[in-house]
């Protein structure tokens, strides 16, 4: 393994870490109710964002995105990854973080199941296996619940739509996390008016409550750019199976703060790791063919043909 390819290892781990134990860092705020709580989040979030697109030399780019047509598609994205971060920041508020982690669990295998729908990929063999598995996972939690798990669904859903977006615009995600927030400013500002005026403690308890609130901008930026720097060292396979990290850490999170594993839920979870393991045995697979594929097409190339 090469220097830049350990540190691509190390930053990929800080990022699922990070997010990972996430719902700790939640639950000392659960008594900040989700909304104010997202407020906050985007709010802190903006001189985050402007900070590291300053260090980056980006600003340009950024009003550059302001004034194209990706700014609607960005638009769009903040929408979907607000949605996404308030109802995960309910999930830990309402001790249901075994739930969210199950949304994670199965984000990856939605988003193969989108590439089928809206961008005609075809799905490999055991990719399909690992789809219908994963679907017999949720039937089971579903009725283990007595309900659709709509968070785990929403989750997945959420973040595999903002994932479709993101695919199809090539943009620094310094640039793309700034422009993201900053959609959504306005919406927290108003939210944080409105609370005040109301008289609202949208503060909790105040000293380390708002220190802990301030935290939230660094949180949510640092493991979007440790997870950037991983991306371009690490092959597509390593980071494949490294991306189920953050929820087994968030599975185990949950059983840390007393929520209960059931014998149903166990099997929704054996399945579902079942689906993780044939997912990221054929990424791997695939990564090693396209590998020697693209080595059998320079070989080829360096050899002169005979005079």
């Amino acid at each position: 393994m090469t220097q830049d390819q350990r540190f691509g290892l190390m930053t990929g781990m800080g990022a699922y870490f990070i997010w990972g134990f996430l719902p700790l860092y939640l639950a000392l705020l659960r008594h900040i109710e989700p909304a104010d709580f997202l407020a906050h989040r985007v709010l802190w979030s903006v001189p985050t964002g402007l900070l590291l697109v300053v260090l980056a030399g980006r600003w340009r780019d950024v009003m550059t995105i302001l004034a194209s047509r990706n700014a609607l598609w960005l638009a769009l994205a903040s929408l979907l990854i607000g949605t996404n971060w308030l109802i995960f920041i309910w999930a830990v508020g309402q001790e249901r973080v075994m739930e969210a982690s199950l949304g994670y669990f199965i984000n990856p295998l939605v988003n193969v199941a989108v590439a089928a729908i809206f961008l005609s990929e075809k799905l490999r063999r055991l990719q399909w296996v690992a789809v219908i598995i994963a679907a017999i996972a949720v039937t089971v939690e579903t009725f283990a619940l007595g309900r659709l798990p709509w968070v785990a669904l929403a989750l997945s859903a959420t973040f595999a739509s903002y994932g479709l977006i993101k695919r199809q615009l090539v943009v620094d995600s310094r640039v793309s996390f700034t422009v993201e927030v900053l959609f959504i400013l306005p919406l927290a500002v108003l939210w944080i008016g409105v609370a005040l005026f109301q008289g609202r403690n949208i503060v909790g308890n105040g000293g380390t409550d708002i220190l802990l609130l301030l935290l939230a901008g660094p949180l949510t930026a640092t493991p979007l750019l440790l997870f950037t720097l991983a991306a371009r060292r690490l092959k597509f396979s390593t980071l494949g199976i490294m991306q189920y990290l953050g929820p087994s850490l968030q599975f185990g999170v949950a059983l840390a703060l007393g929520e209960m594993l059931t014998p149903v839920r166990t099997i929704t979870f054996v399945l579902i790791w079942l689906a993780v393991i044939l997912f990221s045995v054929d990424a791997i697979r695939f990564d090693r063919q396209q590998r020697k594929q693209r080595q059998s097409e320079a070989l080829k190339a360096t050899v002169k043909p005979a005079l």
